[in-house]
C-alpha cells in the first residue's frame, strides 16, 4: 500500500492524538463523500456515451437525407439556386445559445438551438419564403431547408453532448485522484501516525510505571535502613544503660546480655 510506513512529524501526546483522530474522521468522510461524487459522474457520463452512440447513429441518416435533399434542389431549381438563397438571406435563422447543468458539484456546459424571427425563418414575413425558388422547385428549396434544420438540430445536440463527456471525463479523473489519494496516502498515513502517537504514549506510560515501582522500592529500602538504624541506635543505648549500671566495660556488658537472651533448650526447670 502506497503510504505504508509513513507518518506525519508530530510531538507524540495526548493532544495531538485527539486531533490525529479529528483529521481521520475527516478524511474517512470525504472519501466517502467523493467516492459517491465519482459514482454519480461515472453514472451520467455512461448516460451520455449511450445519447454520444445513438445521436451519431441517427446522424448519417439526417445528414445524408439532407445532402441528398440538395441534391434535389439544385437539379429541380438549377445550380444558380445557392446564389438566390444568399441573396434572400440577411442573418443565420437558427442560433446556438449557451447554459449549464449542475452534476455532483460538476457543471456541464449545455448548448441548445432556438429559432429567431427573421429572413427565411418560421413565421417570418420576409422576402426569402416568397421569392425564393419563386421560379421553379420551391417545394425542393423549403425541403430541402427543413432537412438542413433537423441536421443542424442533431449537431448541436452532439455537440452539446460530446461537450458534456470531455468534462465529465476531466472531473471524473481528477475526483478518483482525490479518492485514490484519501484511499492510499492520507488514510494509511494518519493512521500510521495514531499508531505512532499511542505507542509512544504507551511507553511513555510503561516508563512511569517502572519509574514509580524504583521510587517505591528506594522508599521502602531507606525505611528499613532508618528503622534499622533506629533499632541499633536502641540496643547501643540499652548495652550502655547496662554498662553503667553494672559497671562493667561494653563488651563484657554486651556478652552478659547476649548469654541472658540464649536459652538451653536441654535444661528443664
Amino acid at each position: 500500500m502506497s503510504g505504508q510506513g509513513q507518518r506525519l512529524n508530530v510531538v507524540p501526546t495526548v493532544t495531538m492524538l485527539g486531533v490525529m483522530k479529528a483529521r481521520l474522521v475527516g478524511a474517512t468522510r470525504g472519501h466517502t463523500l467523493l467516492k459517491k461524487k465519482s459514482d454519480a459522474l461515472t453514472m451520467q457520463f455512461r448516460q451520455i456515451l449511450k445519447r454520444i452512440v445513438a445521436t451519431k447513429e441517427s446522424m448519417g441518416e439526417i445528414m445524408k437525407a439532407s445532402a441528398f435533399a440538395l441534391t434535389e434542389a439544385k437539379y429541380t431549381a438549377g445550380e444558380n439556386i445557392k446564389h438566390i438563397v444568399r441573396e434572400n438571406v440577411d442573418s443565420a435563422t437558427i442560433r446556438v445559445r449557451a447554459k449549464q447543468d449542475n452534476v455532483a458539484g460538476v457543471k456541464l456546459p449545455k448548448f441548445e438551438y432556438f429559432s429567431e424571427a427573421g429572413n427565411g425563418g418560421e413565421g417570418s414575413t420576409g422576402r426569402s419564403n416568397v421569392l425564393t425558388g419563386l421560379a421553379r422547385g420551391g417545394q425542393q428549396v423549403q425541403l430541402c431547408r427543413s432537412a438542413y434544420i433537423k441536421a443542424i438540430e442533431v449537431l448541436v445536440e452532439l455537440a452539446s453532448l460530446q461537450t458534456s463527456f470531455l468534462t465529465l471525463d476531466e472531473a471524473i479523473k481528477a475526483t478518483n485522484r482525490r479518492v485514490n489519494a484519501l484511499e492510499n496516502v492520507v488514510k494509511p498515513r494518519l493512521e500510521n501516525t495514531i499508531s505512532y502517537i499511542k505507542g509512544e504514549l504507551d511507553e511513555l506510560e510503561r516508563e512511569d510505571f517502572f519509574r514509580l515501582k524504583k521510587i517505591q522500592s528506594y522508599k521502602k529500602r531507606e525505611l528499613e535502613r532508618q528503622m534499622q538504624s533506629a533499632k541499633d541506635f536502641a540496643e547501643e543505648q540499652v548495652l550502655e544503660n547496662f554498662a553503667l549500671q553494672k559497671g562493667i566495660p561494653m563488651g563484657e556488658a554486651h556478652n552478659l546480655l547476649s548469654m541472658e537472651n540464649e536459652k538451653d533448650e536441654d535444661i528443664i526447670f
